[in-house]
């Protein structure tokens, strides 16, 4: 079970309305406003959405995402690649770490600040990830 919602401050409504974490006892919540109904929604239901589309856009991408990672860190030897492309590689025991874990605010501050959001409807369910710098599946 997760013990904190992962992307808080990162969530919309499906009306562009921001969505709020909360606790329900030792379970964290994103809460959304139906109408005045406050809607408490268990936030591992989305977070697990959420992890499922960013793995969709990762598949396959493993060995171009760890270069750019081993770049950016300015680590580009082959013991780092290799290491973090096994840890791209591994993502599902990476993602129930986060849950326990949970993603720091600075990184979810800085995430927001580049645009990332996600757009769920009044269920829970997962209607849009945002990401800055993708490419519209459409087009």
């Amino acid at each position: 079970m997760a013990k904190q919602a992962l992307f808080s401050g990162l969530i919309i409504d499906e009306y562009d309305n921001p969505v709020e974490a909360t606790m329900i006892g030792d379970e964290p919540c994103y809460v959304v406003n139906d109408a005045g109904f406050r809607r408490h929604i268990p936030s591992e239901y989305v977070d697990r959405q959420v992890f499922s589309t960013l793995s969709q856009y990762i598949e396959g991408n493993e060995e171009a995402i760890s270069e750019q990672a081993t770049k950016m860190i300015g680590q580009d030897d082959l013991f780092t690649h290799a290491f973090i492309l096994n840890q791209i590689k591994n993502l599902d025991k990476q993602f129930e770490t986060m849950l326990q874990t949970g993603i720091p605010e600075e990184v979810r501050a800085y995430m927001g600040m580049m645009g990332f959001r996600i757009k769920i409807d009044i269920h829970g369910d997962v209607i849009e990830v945002q990401q800055p710098g993708m490419i519209d599946p459409n087009e």
